[in-house]
């Protein structure tokens, strides 16, 4: 086997890859943009996953003024190709760099705390400018207090600041700040009930950092969404946004398709790019299509180890989904019916709101479409300006995210089966009360979120699941096997009095719903799918045709005495 480079799976240190020798998709002209844009202070909102956090990691080592010089990392890059206008800032600068991904705690004490720690480590990381004789004993005393924990909680909100005074007055340079996953306490504070003192927490820090300091190069700073109506980025008039409907930096968070088919080819797998661009492809970001990173790496590294390797939802497998989960369970019935048309490869046209805040995140508003935009649940396949709004057409990126959807919808279901009675529906099947049966089947189907990959294997799965659970009774389904059985048998377990035989058909029009439920009885009747019942002592057999379109049914029955 072809020895190829180490895929790094989770490795967010640029520094790390490529010591390492390790599999690296160049995203260094990131650097050359940067520089060229002469911004002071720039967001970057992009889906979990994209490669944020290497990006920052990148930009750390390149800019980054240390003991060990740097500059080998980038030889051979795009950026080191660009030329000694741009390498001439390799190494020139101190920079501050400060994750807030921790911050994703249970309540404000513990969110503030870890934030506490995150400073120290910074504080601790530059702990070398202390021998220097140019820091004021004020920011000195600051810095011990920091460093060994005995600093005030008010001392937190200006430490970013006090640092930027202490490594310029160490190196002369002003410096270049750093903040990774910005928005990760704001989120998780919004669901956890805290919002309000994050939000207060965030603005004063970011205004002291980045607004009213003189030691500022640049700031860059990433997150998933912009929240920028919170007031986090009061007065900040230097800041630029790029969020996924911008086209400047579009092709430096995720791959390419020319960088896709670049690893399909390196990895000598180019028989499976179809396939990866029909899981992980399907995001838009400006103008250029991107590939989800995360699980083209994954898939690739069991690509390269499993000959008959089969697609997974990695990205998906990452996170919890809540908003997913929140969108299927607390949604409303125009909002189901929007997921349902998703869910069946229909689009949606929604207003953009691109300074969308987590209080106006409602499951049952058009902001939470745009949460999932930003997000990476929808991608825009076009928009269009409306008087002073701009409207995007949205379709479900891939076949990746269609399973998050689709596990919230069966999760979901399967709750509220087990939490909703269904004794009226099951009492009149097994009475062979034809008409109440397929009415109340009738009001199951309204009421349920549906998506029709397969229409068979979805109805078989729907009526399966309202059938399973009775006391007394076994249910048993065929439809895996395909062995020329009926689709789902309810027997009685004990006494054997009761069989009930149930075939689907699925109709594509409404007119041919009587029709199907005909030809079920018949295929019932031609398999005589009754004989081995029989033999097995049942003294009553209900024969059901059941026939499905869209969200309508049609219920016929014949008994066997």
């Amino acid at each position: 086997m072809k020895e190829f480079k180490p895929i790094p799976i989770g490795v967010e240190d640029f520094k790390e890859i490529i010591d390492k020798g390790s599999y690296y998709v160049d995203k260094t002209g990131m650097i050359q943009e940067l520089l060229d844009s002469n911004a002071k202070v720039n967001l970057f909102t992009r889906p979990r996953r994209f490669g944020k956090t290497l990006n920052i990691s990148m930009l750390q080592r390149f800019f980054e003024k240390t003991d060990e010089d740097n500059a080998y990392l980038f030889n051979g890059l795009n950026i080191a190709k660009a030329g000694e206008k741009y390498m001439q800032h390799q190494g020139q600068y101190p920079v501050i760099s400060l994750s807030l991904k921790s911050m994703k705690q249970p309540d404000y004490s513990k969110s503030f705390g870890t934030f506490k720690d995150a400073i120290k480590r910074e504080f601790w990381r530059h702990k070398d400018v202390l021998s220097s004789n140019e820091i004021v004993p004020e920011d000195r005393e600051i810095f011990s207090q920091i460093t060994h924990g005995t600093a005030e909680d008010d001392t937190y909100i200006t430490a970013i600041r006090t640092l930027s005074d202490c490594l310029y007055a160490a190196y002369q340079k002003k410096v270049i700040i750093l903040i990774d996953e910005y928005d990760v306490p704001l989120e998780t504070s919004h669901f956890r009930g805290f919002y309000d003192e994050m939000v207060d927490l965030i603005r004063s820090v970011f205004e002291s950092a980045l607004k009213t300091n003189p030691y500022l190069e640049f700031g860059v700073l990433t997150g998933c969404l912009r929240v920028s109506k919170e007031s986090i980025f009061t007065g900040l008039n230097n800041l630029n946004v790029y969020t996924i409907t911008d086209g400047i930096f579009s092709e430096y968070f995720g791959f390419t398709e020319k960088e896709v088919k670049k690893i399909a080819h390196d990895f000598q797998i180019q028989d499976k790019f179809d396939e990866m661009k029909e899981w992980y492809d399907g995001y838009l970001f400006g103008e250029t299509e991107i590939y989800n990173p995360w699980s083209i790496l994954k898939y690739v590294l069991a690509a390269i180890t499993e000959k008959n390797v089969i697609p997974k939802p990695y990205w998906s497998n990452t996170s919890s989904n809540d908003i997913i989960h929140e969108l299927v369970v607390n949604g409303n019935e125009e909002t189901h019916n929007q997921i349902e048309a998703l869910m069946n490869g229909e689009s949606l046209t929604k207003p953009i709101y691109e300074d969308i805040t987590y209080r106006n995140i409602n499951i049952n508003t058009d902001y939470i479409w745009s949460f999932l935009l930003f997000t990476g649940y929808l991608k825009p396949i076009s928009m269009h300006l409306e008087g002073d709004l701009i409207y995007a057409e949205m379709v479900i990126p891939n076949r990746e995210v269609g399973t998050v959807y689709k596990r919230m919808i069966m999760q979901w279901f399967d709750e509220k089966v087990r939490s909703t009675s269904r004794d009226d529906l099951f009492t009149a099947m097994i009475n062979g009360n034809v008409d109440e049966f397929e009415t109340l089947l009738g009001d199951w189907l309204d009421e349920t979120i549906s998506y029709y990959d397969s229409k068979e294997n979805y109805y078989h799965g729907f009526l399966s699941g309202l059938l399973v659970g009775f006391k007394g009774y076994d249910v048993k389904s065929n439809r895996e096997s395909g062995d020329g059985r009926p689709d789902l048998l309810v027997l009685e377990r004990k006494r054997h009095k009761l069989a009930v035989i149930l075939e689907i058909k699925v109709a594509e029009k409404f007119r041919d719903l009587d029709a199907k439920c005909d030809e079920a009885l018949q295929q019932i009747e031609t398999n005589r799918y009754e004989a081995e019942l029989k033999y097995d002592c049942f003294q009553k057999i209900l024969k059901y045709g059941v026939a499905f379109c869209d969200k309508a049914c049609q219920v016929k029955l014949e008994v066997e005495e």
